[in-house]
């Protein structure tokens, strides 16, 4: 008997498009599948739906998590979450499927709310022997604690979003009197800032997955942006170079591997993950996980897989089982 595969896609942040985009490419890549029957599922702030092949829209009854198609009742057997951001990667759509009992195929509830929170994360992962950027945290409404930042870290430093990602109201900054302009900049995503010191050296980012039955570290990717950093259009729109594998002695490439399931299993993760990191001085700082990577044509974690020799259906119907 096939199964049905709801397609989470969307979000209630900045992230909305590109979650939108990781979703189309998980569902055509899916509905080669003829064992599964698969359902494109538009999460908005205020409007939940299914859309079909034809684009036509299908209300989504939130308190069952089904839909009436047809004088249907479509009910699901498995959520593949592809939302970047809120409420697919905070841990909120993680409690609601585990109140109602559906599987879904990102880090659970728990682990999703820490994972989210970049300096809770960096914390407890700290705890296990790895190197973090020194950082303090700026509340909102606490905007003018230029003292408590120049005393405390070193330029340059980055401003970004406690709780966010895909660069969003993230800054570098390198002199003071770009501070509050950075902060307010980040507000817009979100109510903490995360001041962090910039750590100079080579970006590596690491995929990890569950496949065949083991928790596996994919090729690492470095990352050289043509920009001052690693933004948004470097990200998106091709301002970057991403060298898959990364070109670094083995030993290191064993390394950083290590590190990354390290981090997926002291912290129980599921699902993908792909964690970034900094090498310095032959040391690998630890940036953050992310916890539902993209899964566009662009993303990271596609690419790797490929290098791994692990085609994007086998890679897509990994976390259905």
């Amino acid at each position: 008997m096939s199964r049905n595969v709801a397609i989470l896609m969307g979000g209630y942040s900045s992230e909305f498009e590109i979650s939108v985009k990781s979703g189309e490419v998980v569902f055509e890549t899916l509905i080669q599948n003829k064992n599964i029957n698969v359902y494109k599922i538009i999460i908005e702030k205020y409007d939940w739906y299914h859309v079909d092949y034809k684009g036509s829209k299908f209300p989504l009854d939130k308190k069952k998590f089904e839909i009436i198609k047809k004088n249907e009742i479509v009910k699901f057997d498995i959520v593949f979450n592809t939302i970047h951001g809120e409420p697919g990667e905070n841990g909120e759509i993680q409690e609601y499927l585990e109140r109602l009992n559906i599987k879904q195929t990102s880090s659970r509830s728990k682990e999703a709310k820490l994972t989210f929170n970049k300096t809770r994360c960096k914390n407890e992962v700290s705890k296990f022997g790895i190197l973090t950027p020194k950082s303090l945290v700026i509340k909102k409404g606490q905007i003018d604690k230029d003292d408590l930042i120049i005393n405390n870290l070193n330029f340059p430093l980055f401003i970004k979003p406690n709780e966010g990602g895909s660069s969003f109201g993230i800054s570098r900054i390198t002199k003071r009197d770009d501070i509050i302009k950075s902060l307010k900049k980040c507000y817009k995503e979100n109510s903490d800032a995360l001041i962090e010191e910039e750590i100079q050296g080579r970006e590596i980012s690491v995929g990890v997955i569950f496949y065949n039955n083991e928790v596996t570290a994919l090729p690492p990717t470095e990352i050289i942006s043509h920009n001052e950093f690693f933004d948004y259009n470097a990200k998106y729109k091709g301002q970057s170079d991403e060298i898959t594998p990364a070109e670094l002695d083995e030993s290191k490439i064993k390394e950083v591997k290590s590190l990354a399931i390290k981090i997926y299993q002291k912290l129980n993760l599921r699902g993908f993950t792909r964690s970034d990191f900094i090498l310095k001085n032959n040391k690998f700082y630890f940036l953050e996980v992310n916890t539902n990577p993209g899964l566009t044509k662009e993303s990271i974690l596609p690419q790797q897989a490929k290098a791994a020799g692990i085609n994007i259906n086998k890679l897509f119907e990994s976390v259905l089982k």
